[in-house]
C-alpha cells in the first residue's frame, strides 16, 4: 500500500507541475503587432504592473487616422521595454509579444507580454 500510496502522490505532483507550467509558463504563440500606442500605464493594487492599449488599424486614412481597428491590451514585464513605452505614446509602433495560456499578477493582467518595441517609420 505505501507503494502504490508514494507512486500516486508522485504522478499527482508531476501532473500538477505540468499543468501549472502549461498555463502560466508554456508560450503558446508569440508574433508581431503593429498600430498606434495609445494608452500606457503603471497599475496594481497589490503587484503593479505595466498595462498598455494599441489600437491595430487594417485601413488608414490620408490623416493618419485609423478607420477600421481593434485594440490589442498587453503587459510588459521588462522595466526597459516599459521606459521605451513611455516614450512612445501616441505613436505608430511595432511590438514582438508572447502569448501566454495565463495570466500571473505579478506579470500582468494580460496573457499578452510584450518584450520589444520599435518605432514605425511614418
Amino acid at each position: 500500500m505505501r507503494k502504490f500510496l508514494t507512486i500516486f502522490t508522485t504522478v499527482i505532483i508531476l501532473a500538477l507541475a505540468g499543468f501549472v507550467y502549461w498555463k502560466y509558463f508554456f508560450t503558446y504563440s508569440n508574433g508581431y503587432r503593429s498600430g498606434l500606442l495609445q494608452k500606457f500605464s503603471y497599475k496594481g493594487t497589490i503587484f503593479k504592473t505595466y498595462e498598455g492599449e494599441m489600437i491595430l488599424s487594417s485601413i488608414r486614412s490620408n490623416a493618419n487616422v485609423a478607420l477600421a481597428s481593434e485594440k490589442f491590451l498587453f503587459s510588459v514585464s521588462d522595466k526597459s521595454v516599459a521606459t521605451q513605452m513611455e516614450k512612445l505614446q501616441g505613436r505608430m509602433v511595432t511590438v514582438h509579444y508572447s502569448n501566454k495560456n495565463g495570466t500571473l499578477p505579478w506579470r500582468g493582467e494580460t496573457p499578452f507580454i510584450v518584450d520589444s518595441v520599435k518605432l514605425e517609420d511614418q
